[in-house]
């Protein structure tokens, strides 16, 4: 059994980049002087069983990525590949390169969830081994409210109670038979899932979770750096 990730990385981060004429894309924004992208891949090549690495990224992008990871030193550890229009395209198409058999395990994490640390990396390795499937997720801490959408503003429905939700994380781990098997079905009916996990949900899978950190939040915003240096000089010290 080997282990691979994939890291989607073909977005375009418009909500990181809004009003800022020529941003790069979120994954390639320095953390502490080293880009987004590259923090995340060191998190990933410091767990031992991890065999491989495959970037998705925009056709356009691959050059400088592959740059990258020579610079950085992933040279034969990492592949980059062509991503899609879709996080769900660009999963299938890292999907396609790895040469997995059916009880590897594939991991599928946010490029931009850089302070993902070894420990819940290999947890969730773990939770694969014995479940099949498994997201990392954190327990909800506010309140949860279901709506209902009107003309004038949102109703509440109903409360939902903490003790059964979970806000998704990354990594999510998949045996790579299973995962292979769930996208090849939401393809055929034209099925698009918010994660890998609703899709793998969508095929009859149970779907385990392993419990996450309030630090492996995903970059999405410009205030994002600032929480992000402050994580990560708080692990620095530590």
């Amino acid at each position: 059994m080997r282990v691979f990730v994939i890291l989607p990385a073909a977005g375009l981060g418009t909500r990181m980049a809004a009003g800022q004429a020529g941003a790069a894309p979120k994954q390639f924004l320095e953390l502490a002087g080293t880009p987004i992208l590259i923090h995340t891949l060191r998190a990933f090549a410091s767990v031992p069983d991890v065999a491989g690495i495959y970037v998705a990224v925009r056709p356009n992008e691959v050059e400088r990525v592959t740059a990258h990871v020579h610079e950085y030193g992933f040279a034969g550890r990492v592949t980059v590949v062509e991503g899609g229009d879709s996080r769900q395209a660009s999963v299938a198409n890292a999907l396609a390169a790895l040469p997995s058999e059916a009880d590897d395990i594939v991991l599928v994490h946010d490029a931009v969830r850089p302070l993902i640390d070894a420990a819940t990396i290999q947890r969730t390795i773990q939770a694969v081994e014995k479940h099949h499937a498994a997201i990392v997720g954190l327990p909800a801490v506010d309140t949860i409210k279901q709506v209902e959408r009107t003309a004038d503003g949102a109703l509440i429905t109903s409360t939902i109670p903490r003790e059964y939700i979970v806000q998704a994380q990354t990594p999510q781990g998949f045996r790579y038979g299973l995962l292979r098997r769930a996208f090849a079905e939401a393809k055929a009916d034209g099925f698009v899932g918010t994660d890998e996990a609703s899709v793998v949900e969508r095929a009859g899978a149970a779907v385990a979770v392993v419990p996450g950190s309030a630090a492996n939040f995903k970059i999405t915003q410009p205030g994002d750096l600032e929480l992000a240096e402050f994580y990560l000089a708080r692990r620095t010290k530590g």
